[in-house]
């Protein structure tokens, strides 16, 4: 299943692409050279596409980055640090559990009614976003460290 237009898309120039082959060049074994040829051309197509679509969305990225307003370029960080506080808040939650289980437990199922409340394309956005920020902090890193190995 497609999650967006563009790979939907794709896959739909894939599908009848592939079928406008097989119509065109029925006979494999006799026109087997040209059949390569027209899949070799349907797949530098896709390819082009999705080259096209990643580079658009790198280029968000980069200029959310390089941004120098400083609430953008703070905005993905701030929000990974928020998350890093839920994560560490087990810690006193486990104490608080040793010391007195039911107000613990009254605390947790309130955090869970609380996360439940926060709707599945929040989560989604928070996602692409953690993933966003640590490709993009991974690709400096490497070029970065390309950089410092040709000195």
């Amino acid at each position: 299943m497609a999650l967006d237009p563009v790979t939907a898309g794709l896959d739909l120039v894939s599908n009848v692409g592939g079928k406008l082959i097989d119509r065109l060049f029925p006979d494999k074994v006799a026109q087997a050279k040209e059949r390569e040829d027209a899949a070799l051309s349907l797949l530098q197509v896709q390819n082009d596409s999705e080259v096209k679509r990643m580079q658009t969305e790198m280029s968000a990225i980069l200029a959310e980055a390089q941004s120098t307003d400083p609430w953008t370029s703070r905005a993905r960080p701030s929000f990974l640090y928020v998350i890093y506080v839920m994560v560490l808040a087990s810690i006193p939650m486990g104490i608080l559990s040793a010391i007195n289980p039911v107000a613990a437990t009254n605390v947790a199922n309130g955090m869970q009614s609380w996360l439940i409340a926060i709707p599945d394309s929040l989560w989604a956005v928070f996602g692409t976003g953690y993933l966003g920020y640590v490709g993009a902090r991974s690709y400096d890193k490497t070029k970065e460290q390309q950089i410092k190995a040709k000195r």
